[in-house]
């Protein structure tokens, strides 16, 4: 039985192989009509021949017909005359020899179109004995053939208009903050034209009267503060100028000035040093490190070492000299001595933001004495009563406790917090190690924050960090610094550690603590941005109040009446100047670096717009502002040394590229003069 319908399948498959697919048939028609056509090529050659024969023999080119004919125009013609008469005088068997090759493949290709149109027209009847896979290779081959005349036949899509492609739309985007950082870069070579022109070697500049004022001690703030941020710009004619000037007058400025400020003058002098001293090649530092092209210009790395220790020695006398770990407020360079301040109190904050650069002298000079002495007083502030890990903004150094209970993040208590977390960075792969302890200081601090400081105003709901005047116990005041602005960008650095948000995530490195950080530090940035939107000038103030239940007065707002947050926040009239802050930047910088979100960017650029429009003098020089909500601002004829050294620099960097100074690698003291981390884990 099996062999029976073996053969019956055999005989029909082999009667269904003599059928030919109309390809095949197609090919055999051209090649038979190919041999034809030549045959009638030879043919025709040989009737030509004939009937010219013929024509020669003939005796008159014309008959006696052609004298009768009637050539009249207006005669009667038969139609049917006309055409009998055309087909009796043409050359009818001529033409018809005549036809060329290329004519008749034409013509040949025309009817095989129309051949090919026409197979498979309707449904192939299949056979019924035809197993499955048989009748699925005929039905596919008669869905090819009508495939192959639908293509033949259809019409051409239409085409989608041409969009920008992703690379197109990148490159434009990175031309136009390329473009907005050469405008910052602009404006920090005219805020240094001014100083240079009116008040080189002088703290600061007062760029209206044109002339320069010694606020700081006397050092050359402004040089020293402003020449990491023209390294890092790659401006080279200012690096050999400002490095000159250092190389040439500072270590003099050292031996002869009197008081300076513990505090101001580590931040700035001996943070600028020893920033310089590392970008410039010092230490292991390299161009690659920190995305420069180039290696800067100016004083080989070592000449700003020994001014760093020479001024880091004589500091040292507000340690050794206290009877406590809480240091001096004040130091004389000239005579090594050192004295509290007046009240015989010193700042918290003060006291507290000296580790990052102290520790990191002593690391590269190789004398601990200087990490020693400052690391001292955040041990000894460790020990201390907290109040959820808050603390007040005064410290005595005779008695080495804190000092009433106002508690605050602005000023006097605002770096702090900053360096608990800033220090711990530092240490980059020993951290968990020697300093935990700080980041467990800081984790209790933001846990405080969080749950006595944070409120949100009416009726947007902005969220502000206040202030505790009299302690936990006491009222809450919802008063907010410019100062605070600097959290925001230290809550997000202390929850990536300066990883981005996206790394972070997929490495399952964010707490529960971190992720609630990182909502807060969003939230506040907001609330930064909106007190520069909600001002006339754009322009924030150096002090806001917020709307609360119980806390509003009518006629305190900013200026700017197409603001949403107009009734959220009021600014009094002691409070509106600007001093060209740069704590929000600061935290636009960092947010936009772990967050990616191009919001930070353009939040930024606006306010340097704003700071291009209202602080800029045409004579050189940058001014602070005394009441930015009305316009025009009267201006207070002052560059503090921070623009130049921490405001331009953050909305540069803002600016720029990820891996210039990344911030898994660096880390930026209160001045932002950014120091190398994982420094300890190299030497060793």
């Amino acid at each position: 039985m099996e062999r029976a319908e073996t053969e019956s399948s055999s005989s029909s498959s082999s009667s269904r192989s003599f059928l030919l697919p109309p390809q095949v048939f197609f090919f055999l028609l051209v090649f038979y009509f190919y041999h034809s056509a030549s045959f009638f090529h030879i043919e025709r050659r040989r009737t030509d021949a004939i009937w010219r024969e013929r024509e020669m023999s003939r005796e008159l080119p014309y008959t006696m017909r052609d004298v009768n004919y009637n050539n009249d125009k207006s005669r009667h013609r038969s139609f049917i005359k006309v055409i009998t008469n055309a087909l009796r005088t043409s050359n009818l068997r001529g033409d018809c020899t005549t036809c060329g090759t290329g004519k008749f493949l034409i013509l040949l290709m025309f009817f095989g179109l129309i051949y090919l149109l026409m197979v498979d027209r309707g449904p192939q009847q299949l056979d019924p004995e035809l197993g499955l896979e048989d009748a699925a290779k005929v039905g596919s081959h008669n869905l090819s053939a009508k495939s192959t005349i639908q293509k033949l036949l259809r019409r051409p899509p239409r085409l989608p208009p041409r969009l920008p492609s992703f690379e197109d739309a990148n490159k434009d985007e990175a031309s136009k903050w390329l473009s907005r950082q050469h405008k910052v870069k602009e404006a920090f070579i005219h805020a240094w034209a001014g100083y240079k022109s009116y008040a080189l070697g002088y703290d600061e500049l007062m760029p209206l009267s044109q002339r320069g004022t010694d606020g700081l001690g006397g050092l050359g703030a402004t040089v020293v503060d402003s020449l990491d941020t023209a390294m890092i710009m790659g401006i080279d004619e200012i690096v050999s100028e400002a490095g000159f000037w250092v190389e040439t007058q500072l270590s003099k400025r050292i031996s002869e000035k009197g008081q300076v400020n513990l505090f101001e003058t580590t931040i700035r002098v001996l943070g600028g040093l020893l920033s310089a001293y590392h970008l410039s090649g010092g230490h292991g530092g390299t161009t690659a490190k920190w995305g420069s092209s180039h290696m800067p210009k100016g004083p080989k790395p070592e000449i700003y070492l020994e001014i760093a220790k020479d001024l880091a020695d004589r500091l040292m006398y507000a340690f050794t000299l206290s009877p406590t770990p809480v240091p001096y407020s004040d130091v004389i360079l000239q005579s090594k001595t050192a004295h509290p301040a007046p009240d015989g109190l010193s700042s918290t904050s003060e006291v507290a933001t000296l580790q990052l650069e102290f520790s990191y002298l002593s690391n590269i000079s190789g004398d601990p004495k200087y990490g020693t002495k400052a690391m001292k007083v955040l041990e000894h502030m460790r020990k201390l009563p907290k109040v959820e890990g808050l603390v007040p903004i005064y410290i005595s150094p005779h008695t080495g406790e804190f000092s009433g209970e106002n508690i605050r993040l602005g000023s006097r208590g605002d770096s702090y917090y900053e360096y608990l977390i800033k220090v711990w960075l530092q240490q980059g792969s020993s951290r968990d190690y020697h300093l935990k302890f700080l980041h467990e200081m800081y984790e209790e601090a933001m846990k405080g924050v969080r749950h006595l400081l944070v409120r949100k105003s009416i009726p947007k709901g902005l969220v502000f960090v206040g202030e505790l005047p009299y302690g936990s116990k006491g009222s809450f005041s919802p008063k907010m610094d410019h100062l605070v602005c600097f959290l925001p960008g230290a809550l997000a650095l202390g929850a990536t550690k300066g990883l981005t948000k996206k790394k972070a995530m997929e490495g399952n490195l964010l707490t529960i603590d971190d992720l609630e950080n990182l909502k807060l530090a969003e939230e506040l940035a907001n609330t930064c941005n909106a007190m520069y939107s909600v001002t006339a000038t754009g322009l924030a103030p150096e002090i806001a109040y917020f709307h609360v239940e119980g806390e509003f007065e009518n006629g305190l707002d900013g200026g700017n009446k197409s603001s949403e947050y107009i009734n959220d926040i009021m600014i009094k009239p002691n409070d509106r100047h600007n001093l060209l802050r740069p704590e929000t930047v600061e935290s636009l910088f960092v947010l936009y670096r772990i967050t990616e979100d191009p919001k930070y960017r353009e939040w930024g650029w606006q306010i340097f717009q704003a700071f291009e429009k209202y602080t800029k003098v045409e004579t050189g020089g940058y001014t602070s502002l005394d009441d930015v909500t009305t316009v025009p601002p009267h201006r207070r004829d002052k560059m503090e040394t921070f623009f130049l050294g921490e405001t331009l620099k953050y909305l540069y960097l803002l600016f720029a590229n990820d891996n210039v100074l990344p911030l898994d690698e660096f880390v930026f003291n209160t001045e932002a003069h950014p120091l190398p981390i994982n420094w300890t884990a190299k030497l060793r």
